[in-house]
């Protein structure tokens, strides 16, 4: 099956009013396995009608829940899924990477044999906003409620770290900011800057109110899971 084509530019002023092709239909056309021309061009209209995540790198693509959670299992690219659309998510780099690393030890090393579990990068957590589903992947998400954790996702996150890079800020800190602090049973959602020492931290308990550090020695508190590390443990290797 070929790919169909989408309407010329002059036909875009009311993009809603053109029928996206159904997911069945852009896995037989192999739309779904890399960004092709036609892909790329329904991205760049969408944009221009501000409808898409500004910073999205790769082609968006809507799809529904099930044939997302399918389909993830198998592909070698990670996608987040907003609200019916699938977002393909780009490599990390190595300071990204070694913040990441070195949170997740700590926490391992000081969580272990305990009521939490604790991932990196690769598992998702499942929100539901407004009536409608998304599913993220945290560079280091806890969760102290076992029973809500399936096995590619969970539903019940306590603490939410996310790394900052320049394509992903302004998510991180409007769309997910906004989206995490409607999961009931979160308690802390940490914002962490790899291009300086800045870690932002958002409690409950506080109104979600910030809470920035800054200084080599100031210690972090992850008051949700009664863990603390210093400014210059999470940027070990890095600065």
């Amino acid at each position: 099956m070929i790919a169909p084509s989408p309407p010329e530019a002059s036909a875009w002023g009311s993009l809603h009013l053109w029928r996206a092709p159904s997911w069945a239909e852009l896995a037989a056309a192999e739309v779904l396995a890399a960004p092709k021309p036609w892909c790329q061009r329904v991205l760049e209209l969408a944009q221009g009608a501000s409808m898409l995540r500004p910073t999205e790198a790769a082609c968006v693509l809507p799809m529904a829940v099930a044939d997302y959670l399918a389909f993830e299992e198998s592909s070698a690219v990670r996608h987040e899924f907003v609200a019916g659309e699938i977002h393909a998510m780009g490599g990390a780099s190595r300071a990204h990477n070694k913040i990441s690393g070195n949170i997740f030890a700590h926490l391992h090393a000081g969580l272990r044999g305990g009521p939490c579990e604790f991932f990196i990068n690769d598992f998702k957590v499942r929100l539901e906003v407004a009536r409608e589903e998304f599913f993220y992947y945290p560079d280091v998400v806890v969760s102290c409620h076992p029973r809500d954790i399936g096995q590619y996702f969970l539903g019940s996150p306590t603490l939410v770290v996310e790394v900052l890079s320049p394509t992903t800020e302004t998510i991180d800190r409007r769309e997910k900011h906004t989206h995490y602090r409607q999961a009931p049973m979160l308690e802390e959602y940490v914002l962490v800057a790899q291009d300086r020492r800045e870690v932002t931290v958002f409690r409950r308990a506080s109104g979600w109110q910030g809470e920035v550090f800054t200084t080599a020695e100031a210690q972090v508190e992850f008051r949700s899971v009664k863990h603390a590390m210093t400014i210059a443990e999470i940027y070990e290797g890095v600065f």
